[in-house]
């Protein structure tokens, strides 16, 4: 198979973790298409074959990254939760507590829960030591859960 079928295969899972990643869907597929023009560009020059799905979810997180560092960037880092009056957590709380953790700790926890990548292949991805991304998701998991806790108790006193 060739590289351009290979990430056509892949294009859907980048979405999904771009989406999680900003938030806003015009966001995501910006920064998607951003990733995929930078891998149609560097694809004529690579001497060897990588994993296609490290490399584009590494190349994803740096042009996330960038664009946080840009003057007038298009990728927003997150917006603020809010409880919506239900007895637990909902799908829509999760996804705003996912939303408010900071970014490094957000892109370690969507690796390796959403798109179920080993610590090793998180760590690779995004160019990091192993303790590194273990240290991250203990605190991102940690961080969701107060948030989680703290949401839920507040819809039992309304």
């Amino acid at each position: 198979m060739e590289y351009r079928e290979r990430i056509a295969e892949l294009v859907p899972r980048l979405r999904r973790y771009a989406r999680a990643l900003v938030g806003a869907r015009f966001t995501a597929d910006e920064l998607l298409r951003g990733t995929l023009e930078r891998a149609s560009e560097l694809l004529p020059h690579l001497r060897r074959e990588p994993d296609l799905r490290i490399w584009l979810f590494s190349m994803m997180h740096d042009t996330y990254v960038e664009s946080l560092y840009r003057p007038q960037g298009t990728v927003a880092a997150g917006r603020t939760a809010t409880a919506d009056g239900g007895d637990a957590p909902s799908p829509g709380d999760f996804e705003d507590a996912i939303k408010v953790l900071p970014y490094e700790q957000r892109e370690v926890f969507l690796l390796i829960a959403l798109e179920d990548m080993s610590y090793e292949e998180a760590a690779r991805t995004l160019d990091i030591p192993l303790g590194t991304v273990m240290s991250r998701l203990s605190r991102a998991r940690e961080k969701l859960r107060l948030r989680l806790m703290s949401q839920a108790r507040l819809k039992m006193v309304k």
